[in-house]
């Protein structure tokens, strides 16, 4: 072994234990989105808000985190990684203790899109941070840290607001509950903070920036001092060899990849590819997720005993959604994306139906918890692990930038949509009186059962498909429906022929 090169094993855990900081915001991300189930019954009391008003409480989060993502990839290049997320964890710092201390709705509205700023930050700057620190051979392993760190902040934060509503009244919750819950999220704001500071800068950044030396000390701590300087001359070559600081030729290079990716997407296939993305990432959403991570509080209230049960109840739910996602990790590159995106999508149809059962016949019980279970373990296999899978593979190499933007922004809108109109249906007079209550399940079951019809007909199967080779295989299953023997199209790895 190589002096100043640890050994395999503390090397690894070198790299997790950073990578375990940065994925606290991605337990931020899931808290500061998931804090609001529990509170909005309470807070639309406090400040009598309409249904209207009521979802804008909810989803104005998402209009902060829209404008935190756009700026976060410019935000990290000027200010740096580390420095960035910890501006993320004084924004959920400020967010938290200023709507917990609220005075008006308005005021409770801006500290919501200062959340939100955050949010959007952690959800670049985080997997991004995490993505260049991980040694190749470790990048699966630590990436995934972040996805599920965001359903574990979900599942934490059901449970703090299930503790403080427990054993108080409806009227303590209108008027202090809601806040405690809001300003719960300061505790793990701080402890994201603190720990930014024992973990080091971003070595990609560090050479983009001509700090070598930082970037060595990182480097050698998991990597031979060979290797490090190998990796030091590649990154320094892809950003024009060094000629231009590192930061003129990082949006030299940006600049020349988006005409690049804007003249090709203008091809009939890569604009059919594109929207077909687009349509993939906005579904994720339209399937109703967010009623259930905003919402399932308010569902469950209605049909179980109090709002503490409720707030249990959802608890357990979020710990359904993790093994979930260990599930759709365990099986996607064995089952293969559309046949996962198949049983899941099925299971989220059928959940949905017997929700809106539920509320069509009023029925009291365990059962509606049960069906949103069932919804989330679905989601959670298929648009929730086989969606993002098929985003990061669709999209050929000329149009990979410009395409996952437009996805992005397809579902943030797509988020937005949902969490402002849910409290509107529900509160509808006309909607209650034809359907009672059922009638925005049923909805977002019948835009699932279409997804699902949409995925069939135009999506592939994408398992051992090389990138370079997407968009023959995206152009048959469009003109055909179907691909004919789709392992000519495989890697060399799996045994088969590449054609």
């Amino acid at each position: 072994m190589t002096q100043g090169q640890e050994s395999p094993g503390n090397a690894l855990g070198y790299v997790i234990s950073i990578c375990l900081v940065a994925a606290l915001g991605g337990i931020l991300f899931g808290y500061d989105t998931a804090v609001i189930s529990g509170a909005i019954d309470s807070i639309a009391t406090y400040f009598d808000l309409s249904p209207t008003l009521k979802g804008w409480a909810v989803s104005s989060v998402v209009i902060g985190s829209i404008v935190g993502a756009g700026g976060a990839g410019w935000l990290a290049n000027v200010l740096g990684r580390r420095l960035t997320m910890m501006l993320a964890a004084v924004l959920f710092l400020i967010s938290a203790l200023g709507s917990a201390l609220a005075f008006s709705f308005w005021f409770y509205i801006i500290l919501r899109v200062v959340g939100g700023l955050a949010v959007g930050i952690a959800s670049v700057v985080s997997p991004m941070y995490m993505g260049e620190l991980a040694p190749q051979r470790w990048r699966g392993r630590t990436l995934s840290m972040f996805q599920q760190s965001l359903v574990v902040g979900q599942t934490i934060v059901f449970f703090v607001n299930y503790f403080i509503a427990r054993d108080v009244t409806s009227q303590w919750l209108t008027d202090l509950g809601w806040r405690w819950m809001l300003g719960s999220e300061a505790i793990p704001a701080v402890l994201f903070g603190t720990l930014l500071f024992l973990v080091p800068e971003s070595p990609r950044w560090c050479i983009m920036n001509n700090r070598f030396d930082r970037a060595r000390r990182v480097l050698n701590r998991f990597n031979s001092r060979e290797q490090t300087e190998q990796m030091i001359e590649e990154v320094r070559y892809s950003l024009q060899g060094g000629q231009a600081s590192g930061r003129r030729a990082m949006n030299q290079q940006r600049r020349s990849e988006r005409q690049a990716s804007r003249s090709a997407i203008r091809q009939p296939i890569m604009l059919a590819i594109t929207v077909l993305g687009v349509f993939l990432s906005a579904a994720q959403q339209f399937t109703g997720i967010n009623v259930v991570m905003y919402y399932a509080p308010t569902v469950l209230s209605n049909v179980t005993e109090s709002t503490g049960s409720a707030l249990l109840q959802t608890g357990y739910v979020g710990l359904v959604f993790i093994l979930g996602n260990l599930l759709g990790m365990l099986l996607i590159d064995r089952t293969g994306r559309i046949r996962l995106m198949t049983i899941g999508t099925l299971a989220c149809i059928a959940s949905m139906a017997v929700l809106g059962t539920i509320f069509w016949f009023d029925v009291q019980g365990y059962t509606a918890m049960l069906a949103i279970m069932v919804y989330v373990v679905g989601y959670a296999i298929s648009w929730g692990c086989c969606s993002w899978t098929l985003l990061s593979e669709i999209f050929p190499n000329a149009i990979r930038g410009t395409a996952m933007a437009w996805a992005m922004g397809a579902q943030w809108t797509a988020g937005f949509i949902v969490a402002q109109t849910f409290p509107m249906m529900r509160g509808s007079e006309w909607l209650n009186t034809v359907f009672n209550g059922a009638f925005p399940f049923w909805l977002f079951g019948a835009i699932t059962m279409i997804s699902l019809l949409i995925t069939w007909r135009f999506v592939p199967e994408t398992r051992n498909v090389p990138l370079e080779s997407m968009e023959q295989l995206m152009g048959e299953k469009f003109r055909h429906g179907r691909v004919k023997n789709r392992e000519r199209f495989m890697t060399a790895e799996t045994g088969t022929s590449t054609g």
